[in-house]
C-alpha cells in the first residue's frame, strides 16, 4: 500500500486490512519515491489521467503549463517532483493496481 501517512483515506485502508489480517507494508512515497519505471508500469495499467488527484491543493497550485504533460517522461517528473498528485491510496496485490479505497473496493480484490 503506497499512500500518505496523514492522508484520513490511507488511514482507513490500513485499519481495514488490519481488521481482516491481511499482511501489507505501507510505504511513504513523499519519504520514498516511487521510482520511474514503477509509475510507468502503473501508468500502463491504469493511464496517467487515472493516477491523478485533481481535487488536491498540490494540482490546483500548479502552473497550467505543468497540467497537461505531454510524455511518459513528462509525467513522470511530475509525480516525482509533486508526489501527493498521486491519488491515494495505491493498492498493488499480485501485479494489479488499485486507486483508492471503500469497504466495497476492497472487498473485491481480496475476495471477502
Amino acid at each position: 500500500v503506497y499512500g500518505l501517512p496523514r492522508c484520513s483515506t490511507c488511514v482507513k485502508a490500513q485499519a481495514w486490512l488490519k481488521k481482516h489480517a491481511i499482511a501489507f507494508a505501507f510505504i511513504d512515497y513523499r519519504e520514498h519515491r516511487i521510482a520511474p519505471e514503477v509509475l510507468r508500469a502503473w501508468s500502463a495499467q491504469l493511464g496517467w489521467n487515472a493516477m491523478i488527484n485533481r481535487s488536491s491543493t498540490s494540482w490546483r497550485e500548479l502552473p497550467a503549463t505543468r497540467r497537461n504533460p505531454g510524455s511518459d517522461p513528462e509525467w513522470t517528473l511530475l509525480l516525482r517532483e509533486h508526489p501527493t498528485l498521486l491519488k491515494r491510496p495505491v493498492l498493488v496485490r499480485d501485479g494489479q493496481v488499485t486507486l483508492g479505497f471503500s469497504d466495497g473496493l476492497y472487498r473485491k480484490v481480496f475476495g471477502i
